[in-house]
């Protein structure tokens, strides 16, 4: 009995999402898993002035989704081939927010995601997703930092 049949994967267009999805990639073939990757656009946000707080703006949300979907595609293609049967998903708003709701929504059973392995200050401004994934995921999560023990890296 396969308990693992959808792996969700956080993709940033890093070098260390790269890894992720290769190792995700071979680790789902293993155990005959269906893989769905996901980028979160965080959306625009500009100020309008004083009286009315902070605005969205729609019109360029949309074309922001809609590059975010051919990089993502294109990303994809070239970390693991043409042909890959993988999954796509795009979203906006803060990423741990719309990962954990999308590996509920997919009812995913593994998340499988990159640490930057920011640490201090720098975690402060950069680091924190992948922590707040795991603290709040519907379901495991693995998180991967550099280097992947036992993973050769195919590109």
């Amino acid at each position: 009995m396969n308990l693992i049949r959808k792996i969700l994967i956080p993709v940033d267009f890093s070098a260390y999402s790269r890894n992720a999805l290769n190792y995700a990639f071979s680790f789902s073939q293993e155990i005959e898993a269906e893989i769905y990757t996901i980028y979160v656009v965080e959306p625009l946000i500009f100020p309008a002035d004083f009286s009315m707080g902070q605005i969205s703006i729609p019109a360029m949300d949309v074309d922001t989704t809609e590059r975010a979907k051919n990089e993502l595609s294109t990303f994809i293609d070239n970390v693991l081939g043409q042909n890959n049967q993988v999954k796509t998903v795009i979203k906006t708003g803060k990423p741990f927010v719309e990962i954990n709701e999308t590996a509920a929504e997919l009812d995913i059973d593994l998340i499988i995601i990159a640490s930057h392995g920011h640490t201090g200050v720098e975690h402060l401004f950069f680091g924190g997703t992948a922590e707040k994934v795991v603290r709040k995921a519907p379901c495991p999560v693995l998180t991967l930092r550099e280097p992947i023990k036992g993973f050769k890296y195919k590109g």
